[in-house]
């Protein structure tokens, strides 16, 4: 799975037809409002279902299909030519087709209860470098590629880029002081399943023009794939930490095997657990470290990443759970060691749900990868009951960024997992390499006003393998708590194991949960 950059290969964007945008406009002048607008589009969306699916046919000179990266990337849009530039908080800045992203989507102004779409114009653009040429090469017709969100979201004097929309149905959103990194998308269909993955594209966009003080943007989009369609309402709040709402209508156009709502991607190279040798200076490389849970039962589960030699597929089995999402829990520089991707300063996304999803799972998807970047970890919410084509649904769900922890975690969380070989050193009669020591530290919650004599226990469940000299201790530094064990797998090829600490029947921690393969060693 290619990084965000790269979607626009996998993926097409459709263009709604002039006829329907036009009844919108009009429409508009009957002073429609938000909520009237909305439903029109979730009835467009409605209607699309019932017919068959249209790839885009696409207008693009060659020039700009096939222009390379650094073409792409010196064609630049000129600030002063933003949507509400000077008007609002909020500004929109939009992004050139050509390069990767060759079916560009419409974008429409919601306005003083009008609705307009907003026409493609060389004018906001600079045409610097190695683009020079290009700017004769592009037609009026084109459309956009997407857009960008800017807000002063880190200083009164600047208004940074916090929220993306660019390829298929993803898009990215950061809080004060981070940095992009994973993903969030509309919808995932059939990810990871044997007749291949198939990309929903959000088609078309109306963004809802703020008021000069608004805190808060409305966005709808049209979601558009062979399989279904959809209807998205977005409203984002900017802010510590910065937040959406998302509420999606869902219409299949025919029998999905594999919905995943809420989905995430990001990306796992290497990390503290892992047992591979990687030729490389910095310690860690990854966008998330670690898929988190809050069930349906109140139990937090932390799942560290990796990347595994083999396409892994996980899940926890549920029922209208209460939150999951990918963090980045390691937010020390040392650990990564790299000026230019600040990976320490990469959000996590917290999906919650809102209403009952009802039986489900929420399903890990590890691809194995050799390069940074490739997105390779995906993670979503998989409903019980297949959707029908002819049925509808509906999902609502908030999304919240997120730096090393969710902020209702109250228990001892998972501070890092280390490996490695279980043998004593210099020991006559060593065992084979498969049998490992796991090293899981714990900390915050109560743990750090404990004594270092207090009694606490690991509880460790497996159902395969051989599990020994299992030990708690405290570490010097007063506030973590570490687990030590042994395991020996035996002729198991997985080991799905689950930990955490209690001090007399007191859970103090949340559940580590790791997936063992002999395989993982080198």
């Amino acid at each position: 799975m290619i990084r965000h950059v790269m979607i626009g290969l996998l993926c097409s964007l459709l263009l709604v037809t002039q006829g329907w945008a036009e009844d919108m406009v009009r429409a508009s002048n009957r002073n429609v409002d938000t909520g009237a607008l909305f439903q029109r589009v979730e009835e467009r969306a409605r209607e699309l279902a019932q017919e068959d699916f249209k790839p885009a046919a696409t207008d693009m000179p060659e020039s700009l299909a096939n222009m390379d990266y650094q073409q792409y990337r010196s064609i630049r849009f000129r600030p002063e030519q933003a949507l509400w530039h000077d008007q609002a908080l909020f500004e929109v800045q939009l992004f050139h087709p050509g390069f990767l992203y060759r079916e560009p989507v419409r974008i429409n102004v919601v306005a003083e209860n009008k609705v307009a779409a907003l026409p493609f114009e060389r004018a906001r653009f600079r045409y610097d470098g190695k683009a020079a040429g290009l700017a004769d090469e592009a037609p009026e017709t084109l459309g956009y590629a997407g857009f960008r969100v800017h807000y002063p979201l880190n200083t009164e004097e600047y208004k940074d880029e916090f929220l993306v929309f660019q390829g298929a149905s993803y898009f990215r959103l950061v809080g004060p002081g981070q940095a992009y990194g994973l993903s969030a998308r509309g919808l995932a269909v059939d990810t990871a399943a044997p007749q291949g993955e198939e990309f929903p594209a959000f088609r078309e966009f109306w963004l809802v023009q703020p008021r000069a003080d608004d805190t808060r943007l409305i966005i709808f989009a049209l979601l558009d794939s062979p399989s279904v369609t959809g209807a998205y309402w977005f409203e984002i709040q900017p802010g510590a930490p910065t937040g959406m709402r998302v509420d999606a209508r869902l219409f299949a156009r025919r029998d999905i095997a594999k919905l995943g709502i809420a989905p995430l991607t990001s990306m796992f190279h290497h990390g503290e657990n892992g047992t591979r040798f990687v030729d490389d200076f910095r310690p860690e490389v990854h966008d998330s470290d670690g898929l988190q849970v809050l069930t349906g039962q109140n139990e937090w589960i932390w799942r560290p990443l990796n990347n595994p030699r083999t396409l892994r597929v996980t899940s926890m089995m549920d029922e209208n759970p209460r939150g999951f999402g990918l963090l980045q829990r390691d937010r020390r520089f040392d650990h990564y060691q790299d000026m230019e991707a600040a990976y320490e300063r990469r959000p996590g996304l917290w999906v919650i749900p809102e209403g009952d999803w009802g039986k489900g799972r929420v399903e890990l998807v590890e691809i194995p990868t050799d390069s940074e970047v490739n997105d390779n970890i995906v993670s979503y919410w998989v409903p019980d009951a297949p959707m029908k084509a002819g049925e509808s649904r509906r999902y609502a769900y908030r999304l919240r960024s997120v730096d090393a922890q969710v902020a209702e975690h109250a228990l001892g969380s998972v501070l890092r997992t280390r490996i490695g070989w279980g043998a004593v050193p210099g020991q006559p009669d060593p065992p084979p390499r498969s049998v490992r020591q796991f090293v899981v530290d714990f900390r915050g919650g109560e743990l750090a006003s404990l004594s270092p004599d207090t009694p606490l226990d690991a509880e460790l469940s497996h159902a395969v393998g051989k599990v020994r000299d299992l030990h708690v201790q405290r570490l010097p530094d007063g506030k973590t708590w570490r687990a030590i064990f042994k395991l020996d797998p035996q002729d198991s090829d997985v080991v799905d194991m689950r930990l955490y600490l209690s001090l007399r029947g007191q859970r103090l921690t949340e559940v580590w949960s790791y997936l063992w393969s002999p395989d993982a060693v080198d």
